[in-house]
């Protein structure tokens, strides 16, 4: 997933990835892999249990690393981001996993304990995301205004702007803790409260989009 979204990102600004994924990415992270795995399992006998928070802490830095790496490939070379539905797709996809590793994170960590380095290294992953998928939304908007609404591309466009809005308060929620001005409960209590809203928008367009797309 990381190296599919390593293409797909960079691809977007007009640079290919490739020869650093065939050359370096992938070698490194097969041999990278056996070493981690070899280890989690001397290290802890009970790793299906906790695959989840180790998978966190072990790709929150990968993927913060690549949204940091893009954004800095897409000062370096001015070029704007060339999206259509699938590219929109694959940026709602990319949201959708650093949520997932958001929500990991909160699942397993204890509220009471003190913030820590890690809790940064989320805030930057975030963060980051959010400042990717800003840019796209700015050619999303450009798109639309150019070739108009259809019903997959309001769909998806509706997605992106929830799973940002989420984001978004998540990161000064998670902020407000590591600054010591909010409790990290708070940010839980966010969570499990926004998901009626994603239950909201797919019964819309479940039930209301092929009304007002006439089933186009």
């Amino acid at each position: 997933m990381l190296t599919a979204f390593i293409g797909t990102l960079f691809r977007a600004i007009g640079l290919n990835a490739g020869p650093f994924i065939g050359s370096w990415l992938l070698p490194c992270g097969a041999a990278g892999a056996v070493l981690i795995a070899s280890w989690l399992v001397e290290a802890k006998q009970s790793v299906i249990e906790n695959m989840a928070p180790v998978l966190t802490r072990l790709f929150t830095p990968l993927f913060g690393t690549m949204l940091i790496l893009f954004l800095a490939a897409l000062l370096w070379t001015g070029r704007g981001v060339d999206i259509d539905r699938n590219m929109l797709i694959a940026f709602d996809l990319l949201l959708v996993v650093v949520l997932g590793l958001l929500l990991y994170s909160v699942s397993a960590r204890e509220p009471r304990m003190p913030a820590n380095a890690f809790d940064a290294m989320q805030v930057t992953l975030v963060v980051s995301a959010l400042l990717a998928d800003a840019v796209a939304l700015w050619a999303i908007a450009a798109r639309i205004n150019e070739f108009g609404f259809t019903a997959n591309r309001v769909a998806a466009l509706g997605e992106n702007l929830i799973l940002l809005i989420n984001l978004a308060w998540s990161a000064v929620l998670y902020l407000r803790f590591l600054t010591g001005r909010g409790s990290f409960t708070a940010l839980e209590k966010w969570q499990t409260n926004y998901l009626p809203v994603y239950g909201a928008w797919a019964a819309l367009v479940l039930i209301f989009f092929p009304l007002l797309f006439r089933f186009n």
